[in-house]
């Protein structure tokens, strides 16, 4: 559970460096950063670390079936949730984003339901449910109405993240974390370098230093570090159990966002981040079964 607070905690600070790096460049007129570079950019950077240290530790190749499961941690946490919540920061606060990404932790344990044993209550997918409409009603009351198409985008990063934490978890079992991380970005680079490429910053080095140091996070420490730290601690304690840590992620990217950020948190956010946490504990209370495998 310690493992798993560490990395939710890095993982908090993704949202707010994400939008850290086109709010920096606007206010000082640099060339604006496309959302597409921070997302595969970040991966592309992070995926020649990880290509550095499998070699450096001279790690084993991943089995045939193990490379497909790596495929999907790649489409999930390496390309699928940096490129869409990157693309949602360009419209909505992060704070914003940090509460509709309350609903990782549940969204991760139903994935964990397709890929492992864990089979959830009745009372549980209840409480789900209930979390989920109280984000909807969230994202309709801070869209002026209406869903926006960069709610639609954090949703869809939300389904994203949640599979690759799941499949990433349970892999973690077989091989350990760090390595998990590590092939999927490999298996990734393929697919991540060209698109990073052609939308990269004319002039990166003339970017302003806020959205470089906020670029290097994004690449060390929401990308690599911290799937090193947080695959460990899913398959130590498994996955509904740890995933249940990121209750804490929308309360520390509202706090960072006003303080990095200065964006104004509205008492409507934080009144909603509390329900859905709220909601999302009372899904943690209700029993998730273990379906005995047949041989």
């Amino acid at each position: 559970m310690l493992l798993g607070f560490v990395a939710v905690f890095m993982f908090s600070l993704t949202l707010p460096a994400t939008r850290l790096i086109t709010t920096a460049s606007a206010a000082n007129n640099a060339e604006l950063v496309n959302p597409l570079f921070i997302g595969f950019g970040r991966a592309v950077l992070a995926a020649i670390i990880a290509a550095i240290i499998l070699l450096a530790t001279r790690s084993p190749l991943p089995t045939w079936q193990q490379c497909r499961a790596l495929l999907i941690v790649s489409l999930g946490v390496v390309v699928g949730f940096p490129v869409l919540s990157a693309w949602s920061m360009q419209s909505v606060a992060a704070s914003h984003g940090g509460v509709v990404l309350g609903l990782l932790p549940l969204a991760t344990v139903m994935a964990s339901r397709l890929v492992s044993t864990e089979r959830p209550s009745l009372g549980f997918w209840l409480s789900g449910l209930v979390g989920s409409g109280l984000v909807i009603c969230y994202s309709l009351l801070e869209g002026a109405g209406g869903i926006m198409w960069a709610d639609l985008a954090l949703f869809a990063a939300v389904v994203s993240a949640a599979l690759g934490y799941a499949v990433g978890g349970k892999l973690a079992q077989e091989m350990r974390g760090w390595q998990v991380i590590c092939w999927a970005l490999l298996l990734s680079l393929p697919i991540v370098i060209l698109p990073a490429i052609a939308t990269a910053p004319q002039e990166p080095f003339a970017l302003p230093i806020p959205s470089i140091i906020s670029f290097l996070y994004l690449a060390l420490f929401s990308q690599l570090i911290g799937f090193f730290v947080w695959y460990k601690a899913l398959a130590l304690g498994g996955i509904a159990k740890v995933s249940q840590m990121q209750l804490l992620q929308p309360f520390m990217t509202l706090a960072v966002s006003a303080s990095v950020l200065s964006e104004p948190i509205s008492a409507q956010s934080y009144v909603f981040a509390g329900l859905i946490i709220a909601i999302v504990a009372l899904g943690k209370r209700m029993p998730v079964h273990h379906q005995t495998q047949q041989h």
